[in-house]
């Protein structure tokens, strides 16, 4: 997916008024986009439009609008839009209770590293986490980290071609698979392998 330029931006006032309408298109784009790992973890697969809109986002509320602070956000999230062989995730780990929260990201410390997705006749791609900064301490993980996962060439035409999608997370605090995933977020997700 080509990355994006500043000339893929909207300048604010314009952003400002079709931001209703973009917001819309997001968030149905989004639906197909995220999956739900076992009851406490969400996968949201980013895209060149997901990262368009996180941009646009950022550039609204920082008031930011000089190229060199443009393309500071731009080298932020620009990592994010897969690359025609790979998927790029947000994972969220999710307890809305403080107290539940903290206890079970002390369990699930390296759960990153043990997220894998599979095409099927393939092997297991495990995640590779956290490129931009440790999200991990002593004490627990973090709640949110960046996941990135590699296929081969074979396994990118499979899926193409249309072989089944497999997502999952084998930590011994946490083990969930989705397989295969729904098709719904299948015919999404190939998206990602075309250039």
């Amino acid at each position: 997916m080509r990355k994006l330029q500043p000339s893929d931006l909207l300048p604010l006032e314009r952003y400002a008024r079709e931001r209703p309408e973009f917001r819309t298109r997001i968030i149905e784009h989004k639906r197909a986009r995220q999956l739900q790992v076992g009851p406490d973890m969400t996968w949201s697969f980013e895209d060149r439009l997901t990262m368009q809109y996180q941009v646009q986002e950022i550039l609204r509320a920082e008031r930011i609008f000089e190229e060199a602070g443009v393309i500071q956000e731009l080298e932020a999230y620009n990592p994010l839009i897969p690359d025609g062989r790979n998927f790029k995730v947000t994972l969220l780990i999710e307890y809305p209770d403080a107290v539940i929260r903290r206890e079970f990201l002390a369990k699930l410390k390296g759960v990153e590293d043990r997220c894998w997705m599979r095409v099927a006749g393939f092997e297991p791609a495990f995640a590779i986490a956290d490129e931009d900064l440790e999200r991990e301490n002593e004490e627990k993980t973090s709640a949110v980290h960046f996941l990135r996962f590699e296929f081969s060439p074979e396994a990118v035409q499979s899926a193409l071609a249309g072989g089944a999608l497999a997502a999952g997370v084998d930590h011994p605090a946490y083990r969930f698979s989705l397989d295969p995933m729904p098709d719904l977020n299948r015919q999404a997700l190939i998206q990602d392998f075309l250039l």
